[in-house]
């Protein structure tokens, strides 16, 4: 267990199965960490629960902020601008009340609204959701797998560049190499957006000596061997990442060097968001919380800002005009 105290805003509401599995994971990684103090975001009978189960020394670390509305996992991503709780558990971390927000509400909500209460990074157009694959040899970090499903080759430039400085600093990979994921390593191959994307990842300065290795393909994703991070489109991630974790279960488990990844971190915005599934279970909540608190406590996410604050490749960022401004409906 890393030291150091870790505020974290947990969205009671977030989740097919809130907020009682979201109660389950809160007093799971309540029990785990002792440095742990969480902001439950809900109704005060749901945090209520959760309190009474806690021992008298755990309740002196969990503070309680009302909230009754919620946005639905059905409901458009601008959902999040009126007042819920995904919405109030954001506006803690703004306001400093809480060091990051857990939710495993609708991804597209979370998204919207940590963009706007916190901010996006300096040329970041389209902040990515990242999550952490534990494959043969060492982990590989895929991005984007939901925060924005139809990128321009220019965004998914800007990708690698926070992909490889989110795994020296998160996982401490050195030099990390960068792949963009496709149907076959030779040059040329893939759809429109990869044969475009391709010289612009190559093009892209990246930070903490990463380099681009090329096009990759789904076997490296649990190989290891040839990528740390591997890039792709939102849509594509997702289903991928659903696709690796069905098979997880159906072989008995994951490789032994990690477990499934349970949260996917956001990266681009000016705050520590973390995206739990929407169908999450209590342990997955508490494995989203223990990740909220990780990249907190190695100060992940100002880290990887200051490694793109200076970036040359700035200019990427004006050159994605076919983005969609509305696509991060997709939930984890």
């Amino acid at each position: 267990m890393e030291p150091g105290t870790a505020r974290i805003a947990v969205d009671l509401l977030g989740g097919d199965d809130a907020p009682a599995v979201v109660v389950d994971g809160a007093l799971r990684a309540m029990r785990a960490d002792p440095d742990l103090h969480l902001l439950l975001v809900g109704p005060a009978e749901a945090a209520d629960e959760l309190i009474g189960a806690l021992d008298p020394a755990q309740r002196a670390r969990v503070a309680v902020r009302p909230v009754r509305s919620a946005v639905g996992m059905a409901d458009h991503p601008v959902a999040a601008r009126a007042e819920s709780t995904v919405r109030s558990a954001v506006t803690a971390v703004r306001d400093g009340i809480a060091d990051a927000v857990v939710s495993a509400g609708a991804t597209g909500a979370t998204v919207t609204a940590a963009a706007l209460a916190l901010g996006r990074w300096p040329h970041v157009r389209r902040p990515a959701l990242v999550a952490t694959l534990p494959a043969l040899a060492g982990p590989v970090v895929l991005l984007d797998v939901g925060g924005s499903l139809e990128p321009g080759p220019a965004t998914l430039a800007r990708h690698a560049v926070l992909g490889a400085a989110y795994s020296a600093v998160a996982h401490g990979v050195a030099e990390p190499r960068v792949g963009l994921l496709s149907v076959g390593t030779e040059t040329g191959k893939g759809d429109r957006l990869r044969r475009a994307a391709d010289p612009a990842l190559a093009a892209a300065v990246l930070p903490c000596g990463a380099r681009y290795v090329g096009l990759v393909e789904g076997y490296d994703l649990a190989s290891g061997t040839r990528a740390d991070v591997v890039v792709t489109d939102g849509f594509t991630g997702n289903v991928l990442l659903k696709a690796i974790e069905g098979a997880y279960a159906m072989a008995g488990g994951p490789p032994a060097s990690g477990g499934v990844p349970r949260a996917a971190a956001l990266l681009g915005v000016a705050g520590t968001v973390v995206v739990c599934h929407g169908a999450a279970r209590g342990d997955d909540v508490a494995s989203g919380i223990a990740l909220a608190a990780h990249l907190r406590r190695r100060g992940a996410t100002d880290t990887v800002a200051a490694l793109l604050g200076g970036d040359p490749e700035a200019a990427l960022s004006s050159g994605d005009r076919a983005d969609r401004t509305t696509d991060t409906g997709v939930s984890l």
